[in-house]
C-alpha cells in the first residue's frame, strides 16, 4: 500500500510540474530583414536605398519583464551622392556611389510592457508583449571600427512554451562619420551625436528557449 501511495504522489507531482509556467534563462535564434542608412548621402529618407541583413541573436532573461539581448549581424549601407539635392565639392577619395559591407555586434536592455510567458501560470504573463530597448554596440564598416548606440522597440510572441517569434526595429547611431566613405562634405564640425552616420534594421526573428529555471517548493 505504501508503494501505491508513493506512485500516486509521484504522478501528482509530475502533473503539478507540467502545470507550472516554466521560465527559461536564455534564448537563441536567427534573424533577418531590411535596413537602410542615414548620413551624408541620405539626410532624412526612411527606408531609402534598402539593403538586407541577418544574423544571430540571443537573450538572457533577467525576469519576465526584463532581458539583455545580444546580436551579431551582417548587412550593408548603400547610397548615392549624385542624387542629393544639395551639391557638395567632391574630393578624389570621396565615394559618390557606395555599397559598403557592415558587421554589427551589440547588446540591448529590453523592457517588456507586460510579463512575457505562456500565460498559463499564476503570474499571468502574456504570450504577446511589446518592448522598448536601448544598448551599446560596435560597427565594422568601410575599414573602420566605431561604437554605436542602438535604440528601438519591438513585439515578441510565444508560439509554444519554448518557441518565440518577433519583429525588432532599431536605429543605430554610430559614433563615426566614415561608414559611407564620405566624411564631412559640408564642412560642418562634428559633435557627439552631430554629423554622424546611422543605420536602421527591421529584423524578424525566431528563437528557442534554453536552460529552464527550476522553482523550489514553497515548503523548502
Amino acid at each position: 500500500m505504501a508503494r501505491f501511495y508513493c506512485i500516486i504522489a509521484a504522478i501528482l507531482l509530475a502533473l503539478g510540474v507540467q502545470a507550472q509556467e516554466l521560465e527559461y534563462k536564455m534564448e537563441l535564434g536567427v534573424m533577418g530583414g531590411p535596413g537602410f542608412y542615414m548620413g551624408d548621402a541620405n539626410l532624412n529618407g526612411f527606408y531609402k536605398n534598402v539593403t538586407m541583413g541577418g544574423g544571430l541573436m540571443g537573450r538572457y532573461n533577467l525576469n519576465p519583464r526584463m532581458a539583455l539581448k545580444f546580436d551579431l549581424a551582417y548587412g550593408s549601407v548603400k547610397g548615392d551622392m549624385t542624387k542629393q539635392a544639395n551639391k557638395v565639392p567632391f574630393t578624389p577619395d570621396m565615394e559618390m556611389k557606395f555599397n559598403n559591407s557592415l558587421w554589427d555586434a551589440g547588446c540591448q536592455y529590453e523592457l517588456n510592457f507586460w510579463g512575457f510567458g505562456t500565460g498559463a501560470g499564476y503570474k499571468g504573463n502574456k504570450r504577446l508583449t511589446p518592448y522598448i530597448q536601448l544598448g551599446l554596440g560596435f560597427t565594422v564598416c568601410n575599414k573602420e571600427l566605431t561604437m554605436n548606440i542602438p535604440m528601438g522597440f519591438g513585439v515578441k510572441y510565444k508560439i509554444k512554451p519554448r518557441l518565440n517569434a518577433g519583429i525588432d526595429w532599431t536605429m543605430r547611431f554610430a559614433m563615426g562619420d566614415k561608414l559611407d566613405g564620405i566624411e564631412d562634405p559640408y564642412r560642418v564640425k562634428s559633435g557627439f551625436m552631430k554629423n554622424k552616420d546611422s543605420y536602421s534594421w527591421t529584423m524578424v526573428y525566431i528563437s528557442y528557449d534554453l536552460f529552464p529555471k527550476y522553482r523550489k517548493c514553497n515548503n523548502d
